[in-house]
């Protein structure tokens, strides 16, 4: 395509990305609600819109860029004192557990329902992993479900994705290179992406102590200076091995959020600013790609998928994690009825899934438009339920007398203050 081709399928992508979330927020929707079809109508009727076209090799490593961006300012918000006692148990278990359950649930799924190999089966399994803050957070907000689970489900939606995305990576390297699975090949290069990640994280962290605490950067400048950092040392991360940016990015936010010495910019409107715009880009740009064609022939079969993520494996995951704790029957079946889908699960499929497809794995061709129909219905059940199923399990007027009562300090909640529930068993 010519240059003025690639500038206008840019302007058109900006439009719909910044307009979708005006119009999102002045109905009190998710963004991405509305970005997805916008950006699955545009890409149909201009082709200047598809990044595939109009990019190429490069859209792949833009959007893991801009996908540290996100999780980067998720991790931001995950302040440590805020999770403490049984909510930190509750988090662990839907990493350890939730993640193998979720990834063999819907792997079988797949494959039962979309008639697809075990191959590509297995790599949907993985993509579809990951939550999101992108799509956890304004849901929340929505539902005002309690503080204790918000922060729950909100350090899952954030912590979940970079693993999510490694497994999906090394086992795309592990299918490309057709490398059999359980030959402990597949463990190595998992741990060897998780040290990579942190070492970049940590090299990304120090490098943020110097600029804010011994330059003393602020402001407009220190902004800049954050997004520089975590856009370079997320490149590095990734040129070294794939998608191990995102966990380096974490880090840094988390790092930013719970070390002291190390203060954020006391305006962080312009990286907010940022980060949606990067949200709404990718979005747009991602579901660009996916073709109605594409769609049609799975429509169905990912219904099927979609029932039984929602109805079957997010109930399982969210019994196994909070069993013996001390959250009440209300708050683990909200935990139970909240997994949407976001921005990693399609930045995902979308890097892996065509070159899947060329290397001649059997229904990979569906891997992307099955996500994106996953994103989409995930999104949208979660979405037009959250409010009133938290409304039907007494949640919200718990919220609400929560921020009608009398402050108390981030760590404690006021029913952990008045019953210690949530503090961990002798």
């Amino acid at each position: 395509m010519s240059a003025s081709d690639i500038v206008l399928g840019f302007g058109i992508t900006v439009i719909l990305a910044v307009g979708c979330q005006i119009i999102a927020a002045k109905f009190r929707l998710p963004a991405i609600v509305l970005l997805l079809p916008a950006g699955f109508i545009a890409g149909h009727y201009i082709t200047e819109v598809n990044p595939e076209k109009t990019l190429g090799p490069a859209f792949s490593p833009l959007v893991g860029l801009g996908v540290a961006i996100i999780l980067f300012d998720g991790g931001l918000d995950l302040d440590f004192r805020e999770l403490e006692g049984h909510s930190q148990r509750v988090v662990r278990r839907l990493l350890l557990l939730g993640i193998p359950i979720t990834f063999a649930g819907a792997a079988f799924l797949a494959w039962l329902f979309l008639g697809i190999s075990r191959s590509a089966a297995i790599m949907l399994g993985a993509i579809v992993i990951v939550s999101g803050p992108t799509v956890v957070t304004p849901l929340l907000e929505a539902a005002r479900a309690g503080r204790r689970v918000s922060r729950i489900l909100g350090w899952e939606g954030v912590t979940i994705d970079p693993f999510g995305a490694i497994i999906g990576a090394v086992l795309f390297q592990g299918l490309v290179q057709h490398v059999h699975l359980g030959h402990g090949a597949e463990l190595l290069s998992f741990l060897r992406s998780i040290g990579i990640g942190l070492l970049g994280g940590v090299i990304g962290t120090a490098v943020l102590w110097l600029l804010l605490s011994k330059l003393n950067l602020s402001g407009v400048l220190a902004t800049q200076a954050i997004v520089a950092t975590v856009i370079g040392t997320a490149a590095l991360c990734d040129a070294r091995r794939d998608d191990t940016g995102l966990i380096a990015a974490i880090v840094m936010g988390v790092a930013l959020a719970n070390l002291p010495g190390i203060d954020l910019p006391e305006d962080r409107r312009f990286f907010k600013t940022v980060v949606q715009m990067v949200i709404g880009l990718l979005f747009i740009s991602i579901s660009a790609t996916v073709t109605t064609t594409s769609v049609r022939t799975v429509l169905a079969p990912t219904l099927a998928l979609i029932a039984g993520l929602v109805l079957l494996v997010r109930p399982l995951v969210a019994a196994a994690a909070t069993v013996r704790t001390a959250l009440s029957i209300r708050e683990r079946a909200f935990i139970g009825w909240m997994d949407p889908r976001g921005i990693v699960a399609a930045s995902t499929a979308a890097t892996f899934g065509p070159p899947l497809a060329t290397a001649g794995i059997s229904g990979a061709d569906k891997l992307l438009p099955a996500t994106f129909l996953v994103i989409v219905g995930t999104v949208t059940v979660y979405g037009l339920t959250a409010a009133p199923v938290a409304g039907l399990l007494g949640l919200t007027e718990a919220r609400e007398e929560t921020e009608a009562g009398p402050e108390v300090p981030p760590a404690l909640d006021i029913d952990d203050a008045e019953t210690g529930e949530d503090q961990e068993e002798p």
